[in-house]
């Protein structure tokens, strides 16, 4: 049944080495194409956020554009836009940095990436720019805070994680946002934006020693800081509640979660496979079939797990009419507790790995989809056969071992609840 495995988990040769710098490099080459995509992580994501200064993460990444020592935030694009090129940074809860793509013939690649470094080693951080952006961050909070669906998945990651740093993005405000000047973003570029412990990830048309001279160029001038950033410890469980927040609408969101899985984590196969059935899998998961097919509560269910260096969040959403927000919430436990004592059946078992193993190719078969993989196995020094491994993996999980995982990870008493609507 699972020829699948070796007919379609096509291998994809990565190559990696560290520099001098001490940042890791995976290089996939791909001549197929004449373009070249290059992803550099930090430890800067929003995870490292100062208490009272949440948000400063995302600034940071999301102004390494608006200029340099050479160029102003014009000049830039007008650069980027003479060289078919795209340059920007992004922020997630664990890394932040720059991501680029730019067409492989030499001179653009080099002009490309020699603006790629200016943004990476020379941020200005124009006052002006600062300003504008820190007021759209502040426009797009408050659109945020008045949206139900929004405000119950801001409100559950703070229920979830408490003071934990996996929790800095939830705490967002006006206030952390108004209180960051110039002068923090330099410092936590200064701190955190360091060529020691990036991973840098490149895919597309360039051989092993160009891609070392880029890679070279790009980070032989980041700081230097050699201070430790502090580690980031598992979170601890906080008081279980379900909260209900009044918005109007004719709809109740409702959000269910707990901190369960790590990168690293034993039971990854099982529990990932078992919320495929669950309410990962689309129209067929059991929350689908039970709340939108049967019983007609919710257009959409669905379920998943955020895998992380420390335990990060299994999560249930789903919104239903007002009336009806204490049945699909108590159907909804009552799915997942039935799932929980039984397991999956073979035939469901049968058929989430079909679908998972014979759609994985999928994930990657492009520069840009096969990029953040190459990110996430440099992050969480995973196996450099990490996308062959995961479809074998997938193959040889039993009923038992999913039943057995559930069973000891996932605690329905423990989940906290939040509901966004109107007043119950």
């Amino acid at each position: 049944m699972f020829g699948l495995v070796s007919t379609l988990a096509h291998a994809v040769e990565i190559q990696s080495w560290n520099t001098p710098q001490g940042a890791r490099v995976l290089l996939v080459e791909t001549h197929a194409n004449p373009i070249l995509d290059v992803r550099v992580d930090f430890d800067a994501g929003s995870r490292r956020d100062p208490l009272g200064k949440e948000g400063l993460a995302a600034m940071v990444a999301g102004l390494l554009d608006s200029g340099t020592g050479q160029l102003d935030e014009e000049a830039i694009q007008q650069q980027l836009a003479n060289s078919a090129a795209q340059l920007n940074g992004f922020a997630e809860l664990e890394t932040a940095g720059l991501r680029m793509r730019s067409l492989s013939r030499p001179d653009l690649q080099e002009r490309v990436t020699g603006l790629a470094t200016q943004l990476l080693t020379q941020p200005t951080f124009a006052v002006a720019v600062l300003n504008r952006e820190r007021q759209r961050a502040i426009d797009s909070l408050m659109q945020r805070q008045e949206d139900a669906g929004a405000s119950a998945d801001i409100t559950l990651q703070q229920r979830m994680y408490g003071d934990h740093p996996y929790a800095r993005p939830a705490f967002t405000t006006v206030k952390s946002l108004q209180t960051i000047q110039r002068e923090d973003l330099l410092q936590f570029w200064q701190q955190h934006y360091r060529a020691a412990g990036a991973v840098v990830s490149i895919v597309g048309d360039i051989k092993r020693q160009d891609a070392e001279k880029l890679v070279n160029a790009m980070l032989r001038n980041l700081p230097q800081s050699t201070q430790p950033l502090p580690d980031i410890t598992q979170p601890t469980p906080q008081p279980v509640a379900q909260v209900h927040l009044t918005r109007p609408g004719s709809q109740t969101h409702i959000a269910l979660g707990m901190p369960v899985l790590r990168r690293d984590d034993p039971d990854y196969y099982p529990l990932l496979l078992g919320n495929y059935i669950l309410g990962g899998g689309g129209f067929d998961s059991r929350l689908m079939q039970e709340l939108r097919v049967r019983r007609g509560l919710t257009y959409g269910v669905r379920s998943h797990f955020t895998p992380l260096q420390q335990a990060g969040p299994f999560v249930i959403s789903l919104a239903t009419r007002n009336a009806e927000a204490s049945l699909a919430l108590q159907t909804t436990r009552e799915v997942l507790a039935r799932f929980i004592k039984e397991g999956p059946t073979e035939t469901e078992l049968n058929q989430a790995k079909v679908n998972i193993i014979g759609g994985f190719p999928l994930r990657y078969d492009s520069n840009s989809k096969l990029l953040p993989y190459l990110a996430v196995i440099g992050q969480y020094h995973l196996p450099l056969s990490y996308l062959e491994d995961y479809p074998r993996a997938v193959a040889q999980v039993s009923i038992a071992q999913i039943r057995d995982a559930w069973q000891r990870r996932i605690d329905p008493q423990q989940m906290q609840i939040v509901t966004a609507g109107a007043t119950p």
